[in-house]
Order: structure tokens, then sequence, then C-alpha cells
């Protein structure tokens, strides 16, 4: 009787361990996964902020430099590209990933353009609701960058964790999958020619 109740009690506690382990990982990797979706949701939200400052800098810029439509559309055509590629938690896959960066890199390139074209026009470089517009896009811009910073090391967390072993096992059972990361556009590290 004696050995019977040692037995059970072995096997209770060994399941409980078990048991421990188990759930501790698998809430870990929830944790994990649920904080890179909110760094995503983030990342959304601050291009979506980039997106809405963009009607506003258009009409003001296009009170000044009406001969330059065709920048202005290619900058409109731009921000619908870039809005209309929708990459949510469910579906951060690499390649979906790739094709959102490919749509806001198009916006970067008009809002680029559209910087230059200012540059001709000093009277506009002076309006105060331009230089107001100009500052906030600055500003928007070094959000992205941090929270598309937030998100990879968000991101390399998670995947470190479900990468790891005995994590590793569970997380294929439990369909827990690595997360893409941004990665710099293509190019990007060949150093602009600046010819005066």
């Amino acid at each position: 009787m004696k050995k019977t109740l040692i037995v059970i009690a072995v096997i209770v506690v060994v399941v409980l361990v078990f048991y421990s382990f188990f759930k501790s990982t698998y809430n870990t990797m929830v944790m994990n996964s649920e904080q890179v979706d909110a760094q995503w949701a983030q990342v959304e939200n601050v291009y979506q902020r980039r997106a809405d400052l963009i009607p506003n800098l258009v009409n003001t810029v296009k009170g000044f430099a009406t001969q330059e439509q065709e920048v202005l559309t290619g900058v409109v055509e731009a921000r619908a590209k870039a809005t209309s590629v929708n990459v949510n938690a469910d579906n951060l896959t690499e390649a979906n990933l790739q094709a959102f960066q490919k749509a806001q890199e198009g916006l970067s390139g008009a809002l680029s353009r559209l910087m230059v074209v200012v540059e001709r026009y000093p009277e506009l470089k002076s309006n105060q609701n331009f230089l107001e517009l100009q500052s906030q896009l600055e500003g928007t811009e070094n959000r992205i960058t941090v929270e598309r910073m937030k998100f990879n090391e968000t991101t390399r967390t998670y995947n470190t964790y479900i990468k790891s072993f005995p994590q590793t096992l569970l997380a294929g059972m439990f369909g827990f999958e690595e997360k893409p990361y941004f990665e710099a556009a293509q190019g990007a590290d060949t150093v602009p020619k600046v010819e005066f």
C-alpha cells in the first residue's frame, strides 16, 4: 500500500511538472506572439499617420505649384497604392511584408520627388502651413523608423523563443511559426551619388 502511494505521488509530481512546463511555455509563446502583433499594429498606426498627412501636404503644395501636377498626381497615386496593401498580424508573412514595404517605398520615393519640387518654390518653403506639415511628416518618418526597430526587436524575441529547445517542439505542435522582419530596401546599402 505504501509503495502504491509513493508511485502515485511520483506520477502526480511528474504530471504537475510537465503540466507546469507546458503551460508556462505555451503562455510565453502566446504572450510573445501577441507582443509582435501589437507592435505590428503600432507600425501600421504610424504609417497611417503618414498617409493621413499627405493629402494636406499635397493640397498645400498644389496651391503654389499647379504646374507640377505630374508630381502631385504621383504622390496621390503612391499614397493610394500604399494604403491599399494591408498586412495585419494574422497574415504577417515574408511575402506580404515585402509587398507592404515595396508600396511604402513607392510612397517614400514620391514624397522625395515632391520635396525636390518644393525647393523650386521659395514662397512655398516659407508658408507656415507647409512648414508645419513638413515638420509633422519628418517626425512621422522618424517614428516609422523607431516603430520598425521595435517591431524587429519584438520579433527577434519571439523567433528566438520558439526556435529554442525544447520550445521548438511545442511551437510546432501548437502552430507557432517564425515571423518575418522588416529589412532595408534593396540598394539602401549603396551610398547615394551627390552632384552639384
